[in-house]
């Protein structure tokens, strides 16, 4: 079992930096946010699908499934777009 920190020591060198929350990151994923959202709307068949949201019209007349996907989706690429913008130094 002696291999295995020989394995693991590369891949904990990998981690990405440390990003502290300023307003300036939560812009970024309030945009890419709407970003996913807008692509949800253009491109989920049945957006409006199984549960209903309390309000929908606030919510463009989305379900449950179609809100959490977007915006997990809206998620993901939030934090590639802060990653990669704090590592180009604009954040």
């Amino acid at each position: 079992m002696t291999f295995i920190p020989h394995l693991i020591s590369p891949v904990l060198a990998l981690t990405p930096a440390v990003v502290s929350w300023t307003p300036k990151v939560g812009l970024v994923m309030i945009l890419c946010n709407v970003v996913a959202i807008a692509i949800g709307k253009a491109t989920i068949k049945y957006p409006s699908e199984g549960r209903g949201l309390p309000n929908s019209s606030f919510f463009g007349g989305f379900g449950y499934g179609a809100l959490l996907g977007t915006t997990s989706l809206g998620h993901i690429i939030g934090i590639g777009a802060i990653q990669g913008l704090a590592a180009s130094g604009a954040l």
